[in-house]
């Protein structure tokens, strides 16, 4: 089995689990999620290997991270990620990337992520739900930063930490290749009511 056909069965079979512990219809589930019903059946079918903005959405809605839906082999004490072993999220044709490297539902969903932005490259998100934060720490290169309409410039060694519930995106204007490492901590979710 391929690593991509490994990763379509553990996010189905954990999407259907997590949506069953939290009481959840799919109706419901795509209501929170703002996820079409058809799109959370044919992943809980493992029919479809959904975006990195779907798949987001779906955990948010969850609150659990994107590891927890992902993860095909679950160790509870100590796990051990090695160089190139990160679950790779999002890339672009200038060789950009995300990596999802770690993540823990314990204590509320927090997530660790290495992103590489080339030149003139960039990724943005959704509003994430209110209350969740993120920190990131600039390795290489420049990071401009942009939140709701508002623009920041974090130089390699520099950090910053924000409230992710706006639109937010993440830039390289520099002339080299920009590296960070964010970690996400998003509040758990309380209930199984849909949104009002």
């Amino acid at each position: 089995m391929s690593d991509l056909e490994q990763l379509t069965q553990a996010l189905a079979r954990n999407l259907k689990r997590w949506r069953g512990e939290r009481g959840f219809t799919l109706d419901a589930l795509a209501a929170r999620a703002g996820v079409s019903r058809g799109m959370i059946i044919q992943i809980e079918q493992a029919r479809t290997n959904p975006s990195v903005g779907t798949t987001v959405k779906l955990a948010d809605a969850l609150g659990v991270s994107i590891t927890t839906l992902l993860d095909h082999d679950r160790s509870p004490q100590v796990r051990v990620v090695l160089p190139g072993q990160g679950v790779r999220m999002w890339s672009s044709a200038p060789g950009s990337e995300a990596r999802m490297l770690l993540g823990d539902d314990r204590r509320g969903p927090v997530e660790m992520w290495t992103y590489r932005l080339e030149p003139g490259d960039g990724t943005a998100s959704d509003p994430h739900p209110a209350g969740t934060f993120e920190m990131l720490h600039v390795t290489a290169g420049e990071l401009t930063l942009e939140i709701a309409d508002d623009r920041h410039l974090v130089p390699a060694g520099g950090a910053v930490s924000f409230e992710a519930n706006v639109p937010h995106a993440y830039r390289n204007e520099g002339a080299e290749a920009m590296e960070m490492t964010m970690a996400v901590s998003i509040p758990p979710v309380r209930g199984a009511e849909a949104p009002r």
